[in-house]
């Protein structure tokens, strides 16, 4: 198949773009369907914010298994299985006891 050049309008800021027919050939090897939606300088911003660390971390407050010290886990706790505070879990992990 031949490629050509194409100009495509950015979802984002609106500005044309050139796909070039390069572009078009990596895309059809790799399979993709569907034509780049945001220019050059609008894709390169969306990655900046997305690896910024927006991402939250969810902090659960539980009781330990071990000492009944109240604490907080950075993750919530499944049913049946044992929550332990910073301390007993380090102390465990030198052990080697199983959990």
């Amino acid at each position: 198949m031949e490629y050509h050049d194409k100009v495509l309008k950015c979802s984002e800021c609106g500005a044309e773009f050139v796909f070039t027919a390069g572009e078009q050939m990596f895309f059809a090897d790799k399979g993709f369907k569907n034509e780049p939606k945001r220019c050059k300088a609008c894709k390169a911003k969306r990655s900046e914010n997305s690896g910024s660390g927006t991402y939250q971390r969810a902090e659960t407050k539980t009781t330990c298994s071990q000492c009944g010290k109240e604490t907080t886990v950075p993750f919530k706790p499944t049913q049946g299985r044992p929550v332990y505070c910073r301390e007993c879990f380090q102390q465990r992990r030198t052990l080697g006891s199983p959990a």
